[in-house]
């Protein structure tokens, strides 16, 4: 096995830089805009990281760009640990900023679209601030590395699909063009386009201008961070909340069906028997929690039931985290079916977070078919999706990806509850962050945040946000002693 070629890894983490830097001067103008002090925090932090990446680029320059596997998640990796450190001075340099572990908490959960946060009151935060959080969701959402595939076409075909299939979650990933840097292009169009379409919507609602740009960031992207500390109740608008589960439902369907369907194709997405899944689990969600309420005695009209149980459970599966209501406070019931939908998420090749429904199609499916097997030991029956033969490599793939994903789960909550945390708080907020969500459970549940979480717990809690989103094992395969062999 040849050597790891760390000089294109440096490069492109160079080029990265530069590009943060660029995106700095976004919230910048805004913060202009609004004069309240934070200006100076992202012209500082944009020439640190241009002046980083500057320099990365310029020694490496001449690097081959040849991309391999090893090369490909190691690059996926130190890309988004180099945006998250970078990205989170404007935090630190901030008027009342916040410590180094608050602010990559902060910069993780925005990067990764998992929408927790340590601040406990957003309302107090200048507007600058206030876009950086929402970007970064936008920019995460769909994907750094995708991003760059999109606009930087430096890589070769073979090591650009490497690259895209290291970041694309879940586990069917389709081309919409020979040329992956199309498809990431076309990926990243429809992304944009929904996300303008969104925002002008809000905006024809109660929200102005700037909390329409930044809401439309955070729901397109499925992150939770919001304007305002009562996050959707502060606007108390119908029409806002049904725009919201809309478009956030969309979100967590495959990009690439989303992108068929505005070109004509419907067929693709209605007969995707993932986006099946999807829809039948929202529906069938919002079904018990509507019942629950009413059985509870916790309902009001009809309408309002039924918009904030939909609202709650497209929220949550979607893996976006706004929540209208606090469904801790309804009671167990309500939370032991939220962290179900935590734990699976939406459909592979969306914004979302979570295991993916691909993954419990098949999973199911092959359940299924060994039950049958107790009968009939011999017979074959190959898993199907979508009509086709799912191998047993990728079925044995999908076994060890959950059982890895349990034991990931498992090991954060045991060093946050020996860190103090009950059992509740500490398993509800490993999952919400392994499933990139926001709120988990008890006192970091919807009514809460995670601010009185020790500096251990957050560093755990990040990394395990960074392990959620890259799926497992593009980061942990860095751990492994055979990855840094050379023979």
């Amino acid at each position: 096995m040849p050597k790891i070629n760390f000089h294109v890894i440096l490069k492109f983490i160079g080029i990265l830089l530069c590009m943060e830097s660029i995106f700095m001067l976004v919230p910048f103008v805004v913060a202009l805009i609004y004069g309240e002090g934070d200006a100076p925090a992202f012209i500082k932090s944009a020439s640190i990281t241009a002046i980083v990446g500057g320099i990365l680029f310029y020694i490496f320059r001449n690097s081959r760009n040849d991309v391999g596997k090893r090369e490909s998640y190691l690059l996926v990796t130190s890309i988004w640990l180099f945006f998250s450190a970078f990205g989170m001075l404007p935090f630190c340099l901030m008027p009342n900023h916040l410590s180094i572990t608050d602010a990559i908490f902060e910069t993780v959960s925005g990067l990764t679209t998992t929408g927790a946060s340590i601040i406990e009151n957003v309302d107090v935060l200048p507007h600058g601030i206030l876009f950086w959080r929402s970007f970064m969701h936008f920019i995460g959402g769909m994907g750094i590395i995708l991003l760059t595939i999109a606009i930087l076409p430096m890589l070769n075909h073979q090591g650009g699909l490497l690259l895209f299939n290291s970041e694309v979650t879940g586990i069917t990933t389709e081309k919409l063009k020979p040329k992956i840097g199309e498809t990431a292009k076309k990926l990243w169009s429809v992304y944009i386009i929904l996300t303008i379409i969104l925002c002008l919507l809000l905006w024809l609602g109660p929200m102005n201008l700037f909390d329409a740009i930044c809401q439309a960031f955070c729901v397109m992207a499925t992150g939770g961070f919001s304007t305002k500390q009562a996050g959707i109740n502060f606007w108390n608008s119908s029409y806002t909340e049904y725009v919201m589960t809309i478009f956030t439902f969309i979100a967590g369907i495959n990009f690439a069906l989303v992108y068929r369907a505005v070109t004509g194709d419907f067929k693709k997405l209605l007969h995707n028997e993932e986006t099946k899944w999807y829809t039948a689990i929202v529906l069938g969600a919002t079904l018990l929690v509507i019942t629950g309420l009413y059985i509870t005695d916790q309902n009001g009209s009809f309408e309002d039931t039924f918009r904030r149980s939909l609202f709650l459970v497209v929220t949550i599966v979607t893996s976006t985290g706004y929540t209208g209501d606090d469904y801790v406070a309804w009671g167990p019931f309500f939370t032991t079916i939220f962290l179900l939908l935590m734990f699976f998420g939406a459909c592979a090749g969306s914004t979302c977070g979570g295991a993916k429904i691909d993954r419990l199609v098949v999973l199911a499916k092959n359940t299924k078919n060994e039950l049958y097997r107790v009968i009939h030991p011999n017979a074959i029956l190959p898993v199907r999706v979508n009509g086709k033969a799912i191998s047993h490599e990728i079925v044995s793939k999908i076994l060890a990806f959950i059982l890895v994903y349990v034991m990931v789960l498992i090991a954060g909550s045991i060093i946050l509850s020996a860190l103090g945390l009950s059992m509740e708080e500490a398993f509800g907020s490993t999952l919400s962050c392994l499933s990139n969500i926001g709120p988990g459970a008890g006192s970091t549940g919807p009514a809460g945040n995670y601010a009185f979480i020790p500096d251990l717990g957050k560093w755990t809690l990040s990394i395990i946000m960074l392990i959620g989103r890259l799926e497992l094992f593009t980061v942990l395969i860095l751990f492994t002693s055979y990855f840094w062999k050379n023979s």
